[in-house]
């Protein structure tokens, strides 16, 4: 990966953007396009889109732009913070960790507090604390102290780990869930702005928020823009790590090239197209089932208005809604070349519509 393509990803990543939250991380995103998009725009809740103008069909490319964290919802009087949950943060690996409250004055360092073990009751079998049992301590001995520190109720946190090379071609951090899938959706625009290809659609690259909490920001974005066909671009679970049944959860493999999911939300003619992409640019290809939903962005944007033919690919991740998601650049590399490939395969002629009548 070019030095300048891996420092917008480590930029990225690194920047605060929990849901509800996302503007920080939007405004880089949009920085990073504004140089090679025809258009560069946003919506009242957050979200961003860039366009490439173009005759012929709208494709979509999409990802979501927010991530997990966490909410202050009770300071104490001894200036203890506790609570709550933004999106489906796991508080099982909570405990001991550094967070950032992005409060009214900046940032403000906390730790969750974790009681030593030597005073723990060990008398039974240890289970990982309940929500309502954590709290943060930002050194503060008052609730007034917090207070002056600018934290309130309301305000959101993140871990405050970030992204680090764990090999040469493995990323670990937090957020990589899903802000892969903005920096992808990035590097395919520009790919497709420096191309002297004719391209015979118009592109926008959709940056969404809150994803995390039902996909409220692709639902509004899709209904808006009123594109002919898109791809979302998510994370998936890799099963090649220990004590993940594959009868269960299937097999994914990080480094096993993006995968894409089959049934349900996802069209078949675009799922067919995407099949014949990867074969045709020699771009390896891993396959999912989805017997009900899909739990991303797909599922607002397919049945927008009178529906979108829509398609999901995913980028294995291991650990994921932790502070040490893992993922292998040569999947995020493949997932771009085949997203590129895809925008720029739609044509006119294409209608993406099931041969009933």
């Amino acid at each position: 990966m070019p030095l300048a393509d891996r420092d917008f990803l480590f930029d990225l990543l690194s920047t605060p953007s929990p849901t509800g939250f996302e503007t920080p991380g939007q405004k880089k995103w949009a920085g990073y396009v504004q140089p090679f998009a025809d258009h560069v725009e946003s919506d009242a809740y957050g979200n961003v889109w860039a366009t490439l103008d173009g005759e012929g069909p709208t494709v979509l490319l999409e990802a979501h732009a927010d991530e997990i964290g966490f909410m202050v919802k009770y300071i104490t009087d001894e200036g203890f913070i506790h609570i709550d949950r933004i999106g489906g943060s796991d508080h099982a690996v909570a405990r001991g960790k550094r967070v950032r409250i992005l409060g009214s004055k900046g940032e403000v360092l906390g730790v969750v507090g974790n009681t030593a073990i030597h005073l723990r009751d060990r008398s039974g079998e240890e289970k990982a604390p309940k929500l309502e049992d954590l709290f943060l301590d930002i050194g503060a001995s008052s609730k007034d102290e917090v207070a002056e520190r600018g934290v309130r109720v309301g305000h959101p946190a993140v871990y405050a780990d970030s992204v680090e090379a764990l090999t040469e071609q493995r990323l670990v951090g937090r957020a990589l869930d899903n802000r892969l899938g903005g920096f992808v959706v990035a590097q395919a625009l520009r790919q497709l702005a420096a191309s002297k290809e004719k391209r015979a659609s118009r592109v926008v690259g959709l940056n969404a928020v809150q994803e995390e909490i039902g996909g409220h920001g692709a639902r509004m974005a899709a209904y808006h823009l009123e594109p002919d066909v898109a791809l979302v671009l998510d994370v998936t679970h890799a099963t090649d790590s220990p004590g993940i049944p594959k009868a269960k959860h299937g097999e994914v493999k990080m480094g096993g090239g993006p995968s894409i999911t089959h049934g349900t939300v996802n069209h078949p003619k675009v799922v067919e197209r995407l099949i014949e992409i990867a074969e045709r640019e020699d771009i390896p290809l891993q396959h999912e089932a989805s017997s009900r939903f899909s739990g991303t962005d797909t599922d607002v944007i397919f049945n927008s208005k009178a529906g979108i033919p829509s398609a999901l690919m995913s980028i294995p991740l291991r650990y994921m809604h932790s502070t040490v998601e893992t993922v292998d650049l040569g999947d995020v590399e493949h997932a771009i070349r085949l997203m590129t490939a895809f925008a720029r395969s739609v044509t006119a002629d294409d209608s993406f519509r099931a041969d009933i009548l």
